[in-house]
């Protein structure tokens, strides 16, 4: 039985690695990813049942899993030395001429696109990848084998038996283009949801893909690096006594061992081609699914490269020729003010449409008043736009040769003036306040100004919130436009008469709304809290909140200092909450939905429910953990049932261990064999 177990496991293993190669290397997928899925968790689960039988090389390791408590420094066993850049066709032409004039004959150039995202080098071992180890410093990088196993175009095990018994193979992780989108189109869904501006939204998405792949490459956990779908080229085969005569070669038989190479490689025989691929894919760039920032051009033979050798820094037989960063000049045509549901004004430059990075341009964040003012940007400038790898496109400065000749759509200088930010809101007419420390413009009219007002509604209803998807934005637009909607106080008084009246409004519509408005009332207080929409207060810290404090009454009342007890509360946010609930017409709106029967306070089934999670179970905290501060992690222990001990005996039941935790502490929980557990561990226990 147990050797038919196995044959299966290594059956399913082969056939998942060849549809791993067929569709990341090949990119020629034969099943579809629900298939591909269910054979994973088919492998998964049999390997889990008989672990006996887990290699260490198992496409399952591809999902992760693994957590380290840090990096391990590895010194490279060949440096990985930089390039030298150049920027033009003269500085290519002067490379050629060095090279023809060291002696050497008949030399070929090798052209690869320089993607945009971290070195790495890969180490394999009778064709089982040993060890991946960033570029560092060049002579020491990072260990970051388990991560670099849950890339799935990087093979665990390579394919056939001709490669080298072992050899490094180096390349570039990056995180594709519509991963990336996809990643920051989630966050921004969720910070809309809890009431973010565009501009603190900007702030907190991701800025480009290079650091978005550096930032994933340094997670401790390799089950959250596998869920950013990372994937990588690799350009470079190293070893000892290697079976190739040139670069070219050696690359090609990577491709036969299920190693992914660019297939937009080129080999050339003199500089003009190399130049002639430099334009095609100086425009065709902006059409793949990677950042590429410039082009490495090397001497293909292995012979003429050791004869060339090296500098102190850089290879003598390679260039890398750098793009311009995408950027063109159009014309800013007006400048207009946006009201977020916070009540921050974005101001938004609007251009004369022009193609930049194979998109067409017609707007661009101006950020707030230091920039516009930094920028001197005036209403009819001749002004740069640049496309570098950010999300949206910036203004990075104006042409003032043309305002000062007024040429295109520019006045003279002295018919100019300069851009005077706004001082009243554009919507409701309130006069804008910034505070110490903030870089944007409020309009403080939170409960009066429109587009704060209809934005507070559709937080309200959205679904992670009340979750009443019968509301939508345009029926709120709508009862607002009817004086029906003015609070979000007024979703609960809505009659079915007066939802008639609206057009578009049938009587199935307006018996479906009803329903969905009675039924959001079961929702928990920590849904019922994130919806009212305290500015800073997003789904995660709601949830701390009501579990903290138990009532919104024991929330109105916390002090600052009490607030600041809470993870994830900094004094701004402690300072907003204090500032809400001093306002009368929020707790006017309270007690309103109080009365219409929405939880505002922990259910006594919530609270039972906490209390025994941890029953007769002792805890030591240690080091120094990032989601919740110590006390906080204490009293949760405590609300949850469990106990605090100050130091580990036998009769320790778990060490709760953060960052830096006292090496004395790690070394006595593990000759006790006390379970040490992570911040995450914790809070599966307790949710």
């Amino acid at each position: 039985m147990s050797e038919s177990i196995k044959q299966k496991i290594e059956e399913l293993s082969k056939k998942i690695e060849e549809h791993n190669y067929n569709y990341y290397v090949l990119s020629n997928p034969t099943i579809s990813d629900f298939e591909f899925d269910k054979l994973l968790e088919e492998l998964i689960k049999l390997e889990k049942a008989n672990p006996e039988y887990l290699r260490t090389d198992s496409p399952s390791q591809k999902v992760g899993g693994q957590i380290a408590k840090e990096f391990n420094s590895v010194k490279h066993k060949y440096p990985m030395l930089s390039l030298g850049n150049t920027y033009n066709e003269t500085d290519l032409r002067e490379f050629d001429e060095r090279i023809r004039k060291s002696g050497i004959s008949d030399y070929e150039y090798v052209c690869e696109l320089k993607y945009d995202g971290v070195s790495i080098s890969l180490t394999y071992i009778d064709g089982i990848l040993s060890q991946a180890v960033t570029r560092g410093d060049g002579e020491k990088g990072d260990d970051v084998t388990a991560n670099v196993k849950t890339i799935n175009s990087i093979p665990l095990k390579l394919r056939g038996n001709d490669f080298p018994k072992e050899f490094e193979i180096r390349g570039e992780i990056f995180m594709p283009k519509k991963e990336f989108l996809r990643i920051n189109d989630d966050i921004r869904n969720q910070l809309i949801e809890e009431g973010y501006n565009e501009e603190e939204i900007y702030e907190k998405q991701l800025k480009n893909p290079r650091n978005a792949t550096s930032g994933t490459l340094k997670q401790l956990d390799s089950k959250a690096v596998a869920q950013r779908k990372l994937d990588c080229y690799l350009y470079s085969v190293l070893g000892d006594n290697l079976p190739f005569a040139s670069h070219y070669q050696s690359l090609e038989a990577a491709k036969t061992w299920g190693l992914k190479v660019s297939g937009d490689m080129e080999k050339f025989s003199s500089i003009d081609g190399v130049l002639t691929y430099l334009e095609k894919w100086d425009t065709k760039r902006h059409t793949l699914n990677v950042e590429t920032d410039g082009v490495v051009i090397k001497v293909n033979s292995y012979e003429h490269q050791r004869f060339l050798g090296f500098t102190a820094k850089s290879p003598r037989w390679a260039i890398a020729y750098k793009f311009k960063a995408a950027q063109v000049s159009t014309i800013l045509e007006s400048i207009s003010y946006q009201v977020g549901r916070t009540g921050a004004i974005t101001p938004v430059a609007n251009l004369k449409p022009v193609l930049l990075a194979g998109t067409t341009v017609k707007r661009a964040s101006l950020h707030n008043a230091d920039i516009i003012k930094k920028l001197d940007v005036r209403i009819g400038d001749t002004v740069f736009v640049e496309k570098g790898g950010e999300i949206i496109p910036k203004i990075i400065g104006v042409d003032m040769s043309k305002r000062a000749a007024g040429i295109g759509g520019n006045l003279f200088e002295e018919d100019t003036q300069p851009t005077q930010y706004i001082t009243h809101c554009p919507e409701c007419g309130t006069e804008l306040i910034r505070s110490e420390g903030e870089a944007n413009h409020y309009c403080p009219n939170e409960l009066g100004c429109p587009p704060q007002v209809k934005g507070k509604m559709e937080h309200f209803v959205s679904r992670k919130a009340m979750d009443i998807d019968s509301l939508g934005s345009e029926t709120i637009a709508q009862l607002y436009e009817a004086g029906l909607l003015k609070t979000i106080g007024d979703i609960y008084e809505l009659k079915k008469e007066d939802l008639l009246k609206i057009e578009r409004m049938a009587e199935k519509s307006a018996n479906n709304l009803l329903e969905g408005i009675e039924e959001s009332k079961k929702n928990p207080f920590e849904r019922v809290l994130f919806a009212i929409g305290i500015r800073h207060i997003g789904e995660t810290t709601a949830k701390k909140l009501a579990h903290y404090f138990k009532s919104i009454e024991s929330l109105k009342s916390a002090s600052l200092e009490q607030l600041l007890e809470v993870g994830d509360i900094g004094e701004k946010t402690a300072k907003t909450i204090i500032a809400y609930f001093a306002d009368e017409r929020c707790i006017e709106i309270i007690e309103r939905l109080k009365v219409k029967g929405l939880q505002f306070e922990l259910s006594g089934e919530q609270l039972a429910n906490k209390s025994e999670k941890l029953k007769d179970q002792t805890f030591v905290v240690s080091g120094v953990f990032t989601k919740f501060n110590r006390d906080y992690l204490k009293k949760a222990i405590e609300q949850n049932g469990g106990k605090n001990v100050g130091s580990i005996s036998g009769k320790t039941s778990y060490v709760l261990a953060g960052e830096n935790m006292g090496p004395e502490k790690l070394k006595k929980a593990e000759k006790l064999g006390v379970k040490i557990i992570s911040e995450e561990d914790f809070i599966k226990m307790i949710e």
